[in-house]
């Protein structure tokens, strides 16, 4: 049996003591200590389970060197393993090529003479035992896997989206007051038998009807927000794959069974916690009224709902009537018990691989050390920066982060150049993070990142600056009027609110500044309406001499295009007519009867857009069928928002893409809509876009609106 497997069954007993202990445990701890700590606590079980973690000394070890012993003093030793009468002391030499266990080497008389068919299965099946667990535990995976996807096809089969817009706006807002800012989907499928979530990464709230009672419905978002805000599907999934591992073992069974009730009870709770003890009877109520649902088809495993098991029904109830908050002194003893159950976990510990001792001398076995000799620098850093190479190619992250502080200085600053030349904010992350915090090339990289505005590369960098150097850069970034990179210091060094004073001071001062400078060239403003020598504006262009927009305002009703004209100073010069071809050149020929295209592409092209701020792309309208389509894109910041609103109220978006950057990848706004009812009705709607999580650096890209009539 290899080690590896001896580590792994020692991990399943670890976890099984503790398996024990919980249950054992349950009848004096579930009405004294919170719901959700008895769902939680189970996550120490499951790493026990799936890590091989311990101390030297452990109960495990100790146990195992019990057994071994008893053995080793039992057995006799066959004759092949007598002491050599020619060995000096009479000890035992094992042959050159023994095994790793010092197991003695026969030579092929006395195979001949002791070997047996029987013992060379056995011993053939004991060597192999692992092949049969692998195949078990990966079979039985799949298998889970299949069935949770034939599950979501059937669900998402017979999905039929909700339009109604109170609905919607009601998810949203609960949504938005559970602290989560990624778009849900609310769908129904007459066939769930209680509502359910579904969908890791594009979470879905399934409904057996829209005819729901606002106050139930209520409740039902609420209890499926915060399974969604917990990430239970994924602790459901991490527990199915611990039970695929340990599928040999009832009790890891049954921790399933029991984490399945305890995420319902903890929801239970949480969901009471923020409606108040007061709602108890009537999100009791909702739960039989989800228990009573029409629907036939029973939830995968891989979905979170409202009600998991019809047989809990009766101590869910009485759960949810007798909740009440837990004391202070409760919450003590919780944390204290937590720390015992950690402690416990870690004292049981693993099969000690390194403390394995030879039962024909009795001394521990000596493990190898495969690390290259000191001597041989050179080789070894070549071999480090092969297998770098190698890691970076497959894209192995944990591999290349583990290799990469091994490399000798020379080639630690050409995988920067490297990382820092291909864009690869991930890898560049985890090679700084390996390297010493004054490792001399971290300032002459954080100076090439701000000189090229790359704040992604400079933000990682600042990782391992201290406060002094964190302060001289923001003095030099105060001083260039670097707003992005001033918006990143002040968060790092945690002096967000002065520089949202210092950005509502500044902005202030530049739009007091920016009205009397359009004054002085004929050009007024009465709110967001322009109006030059008196005509009102319908196309308002103010371009930067890099040419990146910096004003665009559209108002169908104007009759006048006016565009600001700036010399390389950036200072106005004047305000001039725009021309019938820059017109076109700009938004396309929307003037021209002839024009079957019916497309308007409205271009965005921003420098900076700061934090928190929204900028007005103009007013539209949009008739039923009509296209809207997203293509934006930010170099720089970490979410951004597209949308448009009526009458103004920001607050209320339609047709809204709302996207935040992802490890590695570009943060931008892609996407399509269709003007149509009864989600939305046709009139004029404002658009509007939106820096929501720092400052936004080169936004670029348009919003096109196709005609339903477009030929």
């Amino acid at each position: 049996m290899s080690a590896a497997l001896k580590i792994f069954l020692s991990m399943s007993i670890s976890g099984s003591l503790l398996i024990l202990t919980l249950l054992l445990g349950k009848r004096f701890l579930q009405d004294k200590f919170s719901r959700q700590w008895q769902y939680y606590i189970w996550l120490v079980v499951v790493l026990r389970l799936l890590v091989p973690f311990g101390p030297e000394v452990s109960l495990m070890g100790r146990a195992y060197q019990a057994v071994d012993q008893a053995i080793s003093q039992s057995a006799p030793l066959p004759p092949q393993q007598q002491p050599s009468q020619n060995a000096p002391g009479g000890n035992f030499i094992p042959a050159v090529g023994a095994e790793e266990h010092n197991e003695p080497v026969n030579s092929p008389a006395d195979d001949l003479t002791t070997a047996h068919p029987l013992q060379d299965i056995g011993a053939l099946l004991i060597n192999h035992i692992w092949l049969v667990w692998l195949v078990a535990a990966l079979g039985l995976l799949v298998r889970k896997i299949t069935i949770y996807q034939g599950f979501v096809q059937y669900i998402k089969a017979g999905l039929t989206s909700v339009s109604d817009m109170e609905r919607l706006d009601e998810l949203s807002i609960a949504a938005e007051r559970s602290g989560i800012k990624k778009p849900i989907e609310l769908c129904v499928n007459p066939l769930v038998s209680s509502p359910l979530l579904v969908g890791f990464f594009h979470p879905c709230i399934v409904l057996p009807s829209a005819d729901i009672p606002e106050k139930d419905f209520r409740y039902i978002v609420l209890h499926e927000l915060t399974h969604y805000k917990r990430r239970d599907m994924f602790y459901k999934w991490l527990v199915q794959i611990t039970v695929c591992l340990h599928w040999f073992n009832p009790l890891v069974h049954l921790m399933s069974q029991e984490i399945t009730k305890a995420c319902e009870f903890s929801c239970d709770e949480a969901v009471l916690a923020k409606m108040g003890s007061g709602n108890a009877q009537d999100y009791g109520k909702t739960l039989l009224g989800a228990m009573a649902a029409v629907g036939r088809y029973k939830e995968n495993l891989g979905a979170v709902t409202l009600s998991e098991n019809k047989q809990l029904l009766k101590e869910r109830i009485n759960a949810i009537m007798n909740f009440k908050k837990k004391s202070t002194a409760i919450r003590l003893l919780t944390g204290a018990l937590t720390l015992c159950v950690i402690f416990g976990a870690a004292f049981v510990g693993v099969f000690p691989v390194a403390a394995v001792t030879d039962r024909t001398t009795g001394k521990p076995q000596v493990a190898v050390d495969k690390t290259p000799a000191q001597g041989n620098t050179s080789t070894s850093s070549k071999d480090y920066a092969a297998q770098a190479e190698r890691y970076y190619e497959a894209d192995s992250l944990p591999l290349f982060e583990i290799t990469f502080p091994r490399l000798d200085e020379d080639t630690q600053k050409k995988w920067l150049e490297k990382l820092y030349a291909d864009g690869d904010f991930t890898f560049f992350s985890v090679a700084v993070r390996g390297l010493d915090e004054d490792f001399p090339l971290f300032a002459g990289f954080a100076e090439k990142a701000y000189d090229d505005e790359e704040m992604a590369f400079f933000s990682i960098l600042t990782d391992c600056m201290d406060e002094a150097e964190l302060g001289l850069w923001l003095d030099r970034a105060l001083e260039d009027g670097n707003w992005a990179f001033q918006s990143m210091l002040f968060d790092k060094l945690n002096r967000g609110e002065e520089f949202d004073e210092l950005n509502e001071k500044q902005e202030k001062e530049w739009t007091e500044a920016q009205t009397e400078e359009y004054r002085a060239v004929g050009v007024t403003m009465d709110g967001k309406d322009y109006y030059y020598q008196g005509q009102l504006v319908n196309i308002f262009l103010d371009i930067r001499p890099n040419k990146s927009v910096y004003t665009l305002n559209m108002n169908p009703k104007g009759t006048a295009n006016i565009k600001i004209v700036r010399d390389t100073n950036n200072k106005i010069t004047g305000a001039v007519y725009m021309t019938e071809a820059e017109v076109i050149e700009l938004l396309g020929d929307m003037d021209d009867p002839d024009d079957k295209t019916g497309v308007e592409i409205i271009p965005v092209d921003f420098k900076t857009v700061a934090s928190g701020e929204t900028i007005f792309l103009g007013e539209y309208t949009l008739s039923d069928g009509d296209e809207i389509l997203y293509d934006i894109s930010a170099k720089t910041g970490n979410r951004m928002k597209v949308f448009f609103a009526k009458d103004e109220q920001k607050d209320v978006s339609y047709w809204s893409v709302n996207n935040l950057r992802q490890p590695g990848e570009p943060l931008e706004c892609i996407a399509d809509f269709t003007v149509e009812p009864p989600a939305t009705k046709p009139g004029t709607y404002q658009l509007y876009l939106q820096a929501l999580d720092g400052a936004l650096g080169n936004v670029r890209g348009s919003v096109s609106i196709v005609s339903a009539d477009a030929s």
